[in-house]
């Protein structure tokens, strides 16, 4: 069940892509987040204009404060609904702007949905405490307890704060993954909880029919659109490939790839460089699903991940036992050959970072001299895929310079180390693959030697 690694790299030698219209293709491509922020942040103008439209100007300081709490209910539940559809990990996103990048954006949006979601709540209890000359404590028992739904939508805040916290990086680091899982499925709750609040007491949706339809068919898109993608989309691949695992090989010290077979595999559409989102059902890991990238070529007969024993999770994988069911989502991710501009192309790979990238080796299209492969690894038996690699580097005409060695005060990817190693650098498009501290290095120094930002192509996979 080895992979053959000569036939995928034969094969699309002669699709070599050049010329404006890829190079255009690669720098839309790293700018896709911030076309995205764009659209978002413009989308942004509809709530603002349905509470300008629908409001009164204010008289006094509680009307002022109500006003501010009214726009900002808003803008929290218009940015819940674009919560939701990045969450839902729809494949157009994940592929054209990068399920990291997508990650990235994710976090950042979250915080401002608790932030907005806080300041609404404030305000609106402070200005209808001032408006009503109330005790500040009193009025907050009102609103709970006479407004509708009220007390439920201060629940829903009250979870994303915790979801929040708990998904601070510092914070994360110090909790489980499985606490930290469990917490975040509150998100769902904290949103249907907020939802009626919005409806049923929300000043620009009482007297407006229109708008509070509009609303709701926008809230139940974007929450279609989650379950269609996180629920019935991996409910129907485990159906239509049934997948489950064929065999289990040692590559290196706590490094083992495991082999997937199936059905109709060529339907799921998979491409060198993406990965999966893996749901293995044991008794315990059936709940969890976790991204692992495809360390060799997909094809139509199996599939192949390679899994570091880095946690209680992937510790668990390297026993794995033959005939175990596993259900897929995806394939994610940007890390393709769709992101190439130019002939020629360096890869970097770093520790257990080259699984993707042994798969691009295997299958970008490179005339003879075009390919390089940078790995980078502590020590010689970290080395993954050594035979593999050699045997494409060899039947591609392709080039392997392996870096084997601890940190030391000589930084293999130094920028003039990496000019002596590729004196061609600033003119390839470059493939960065490892851990963070080492992807972070080697992107300041392919930036030092002059490699635009837009052809240089990661995923971070620790968000």
């Amino acid at each position: 069940m080895r992979s053959s690694p000569t036939s995928a790299g034969q094969r699309h030698r002669a699709t070599l892509v050049s010329g404006a219209g890829t190079e255009l293709r690669a720098y839309w491509a790293h700018h896709a987040p911030t076309v995205l922020w764009v659209l978002i942040i413009t989308g942004g103008l509809a709530p603002t204009w349905l509470w300008w439209h629908s409001t009164h100007p204010p008289t006094s300081l509680g009307g002022e404060l109500s006003e501010a709490g009214r726009v900002t209910g808003l803008y929290a539940g218009y940015l819940v609904m674009a919560l939701l559809v990045l969450m839902a990990r729809v494949p157009f996103l994940e592929r054209s702007v990068g399920a990291d990048r997508l990650a990235r954006l994710h976090g950042v949006l979250g915080k401002y949905v608790v932030g907005v979601a806080v300041m609404h709540g404030v305000l609106i209890w402070w200005g209808y405490a001032v408006t009503q000359h109330a005790d500040p404590l009193r009025q907050a028992g009102r609103l709970l307890t006479e407004y509708a739904y009220v007390l439920w939508a201060t629940i829903g805040a009250a979870l994303l704060v915790v979801v929040g916290v708990v998904s601070a990086r510092a914070v994360r680091r110090r909790v489980r993954y499985e606490t930290w899982y469990f917490l975040h499925l509150l998100t769902y709750a904290a949103i249907a909880s907020a939802f009626l609040h919005q409806i049923e007491t929300g000043a620009q949706f009482v007297t407006n029919a229109t708008a509070r339809v509009v609303w709701t068919i926008l809230y139940c898109l974007a929450a279609a659109t989650l379950a269609w993608f996180r629920l019935v989309v991996p409910l129907r691949n485990a159906w239509r490939h049934r997948f489950i695992v064929a065999d289990v090989r040692d590559e290196a010290p706590d490094v083992v790839s495991i082999y997937l077979v199936g059905t109709r595999l060529r339907e799921l559409e998979a491409e060198a460089g993406q990965f999966l989102r893996l749901r293995f059902l044991t008794r315990g890991s059936w709940w969890q699903s976790h991204p692992y990238s495809l360390s060799a070529a997909p094809n139509p007969h199996w599939l192949r991940i390679t899994v570091k024993a880095l946690g209680d999770h992937t510790r668990q994988l390297q026993k794995v036992p033959p005939g175990t069911k596993v259900m897929v989502e995806g394939p994610y991710g940007a890390l393709t050959a769709r992101r190439r501009s130019r002939h020629s192309v360096l890869l970097i790979a770093g520790g257990v970072g080259i699984t993707p990238l042994r798969a691009l080796f295997e299958t970008l299209p490179a005339e003879a001299g075009n390919l390089t492969l940078l790995y980078r690894t502590r020590s010689s038996v970290d080395l993954v895929f050594r035979q593999e690699i050699d045997t494409i580097a060899v039947a591609r005409k392709a080039t392997v310079r392996y870096i084997v060695g601890p940190a030391g005060d000589h930084d293999p990817l130094h920028p003039v180390s990496i000019r002596r190693l590729i004196p061609d650098v600033s003119t390839r498009d470059v493939y960065v693959c490892g851990p963070a501290g080492m992807t972070a290095t080697a992107i300041r120094s392919l930036r030092a030697c002059g490699v635009p930002r837009w052809r240089i192509h990661h995923e971070d996979f620790s968000l």
